[in-house]
């Protein structure tokens, strides 16, 4: 039965376990329209409420596939969408493309914002995230833009995403974040330390995307496997001395999976859920067969000796390399 967490101070109730929805329509090879339809509708029926998407994903793709099922179940969903993230030429790519720029601006805000309601076909947006932070825009003013948004009644609440610990006081000093989405998961850690302590301070849900490492932790991933345009096949921890590396962390990691009768998808996502009440992962999928798999992370509970014996593995294999190329790397912690 899937477990329900509140959302930053605010007496949402979300599946602990939500939907990351990008690769139904973007990043990971082709779509499948039907699957992916089947796919949200099971979402519901195993009470996964929280869904998130994107204006980028796709341009804009995603954001119309999601219509389809959101529109006629609107009470039963927490809808999250994001903005900024703009194409040059009409050239559709991952965030550190050259053709991919980013802008923060209250002009923009205002007209993306207008986009991703018309495609959703719905009134008001429930969580409206900043993707990323324009270097040359101050986040007071790209955050004053979307506290309009709240005022006007067109998004109920407010977040950033891939943002530094300096940049999120400042922000949450203008209005109120509800909640920061950042990467986050046994190989991805950054944001230990100064950003989730100050997320905790100010009361603001962590939502880790990429929790899986982006299915490296399904312990099935095989790059040759996977479309030729497929966004995994850019990450430098996918090749060489990353890719020995991880195999043999995730082969270890298999193990303990066996031994607690889950999967490793599984004991990936329990780690994560462990590692605090106010943290409400949302992994990716555009099948129903993982998305049960994923749901069923919430019945996984870890002993504090097991959480250990999870960072004793993980310490064995430091080498993981880096979560995005050198120019998107860029666009993280701003």
């Amino acid at each position: 039965m899937m477990q329900y967490r509140n959302l930053g101070k605010t007496n949402e109730r979300l599946s602990a376990i939500g939907l990351g929805c990008m690769g139904m329509s973007f990043a990971y090879g082709p779509a499948d329209e039907k699957e992916s339809l089947a796919t949200l509708e099971k979402a519901l029926d195993l009470g996964i409420n929280f869904w998130d998407t994107a204006d980028m994903y796709g341009n804009g793709a995603n954001e119309e596939l999601i219509s389809k099922v959101l529109v006629p179940n609107r009470q039963k969903i927490f809808i999250a969408t994001k903005f900024g993230f703009r194409f040059r030429d009409g050239i559709v790519g991952p965030s550190g493309s050259a053709n991919t720029y980013f802008d923060g601006s209250p002009a923009w805000i205002k007209l993306a914002v207008e986009h991703s309601l018309k495609r959703l076909k719905i009134e008001t947006i429930d969580l409206y995230y900043a993707h990323r932070v324009d270097p040359n825009i101050p986040i007071e003013e790209t955050v004053g833009a979307m506290a309009d948004l709240v005022k006007a009644g067109k998004v109920r609440y407010i977040g950033l995403s891939e943002a530094s610990s300096d940049t999120i006081i400042k922000a949450n000093a203008v209005h109120p974040i509800t909640a920061l989405q950042s990467e986050y998961s046994l190989l991805t850690r950054d944001v230990e330390g100064e950003i989730l302590k100050t997320t905790r301070q100010l009361q603001i849900s962590l939502v880790p995307y990429a929790p899986l490492a982006r299915g490296l932790f399904s312990n099935v991933l095989n790059l040759d496997n996977l479309a030729e345009d497929d966004f995994r096949r850019t990450i430098p921890r996918s090749h060489g001395e990353y890719a020995a590396n991880n195999a043999q962390l995730v082969a270890d990691f298999a193990l303990l999976a066996k031994d607690k009768n889950c999967t490793p998808a599984q004991l990936a996502l329990a780690w994560v859920l462990a590692q605090g009440d106010d943290i409400i992962p949302i992994p990716g999928t555009k099948k129903r067969k993982y998305l049960e798999e994923n749901a069923g992370a919430t019945e996984v509970q870890l002993t504090p000796q097991e959480l250990e014996l999870i960072d004793t593995i993980a310490a064995k294999y430091p080498n993981v390399g880096a979560r995005y190329s050198e120019g998107a790397m860029a666009m993280i912690d701003r």
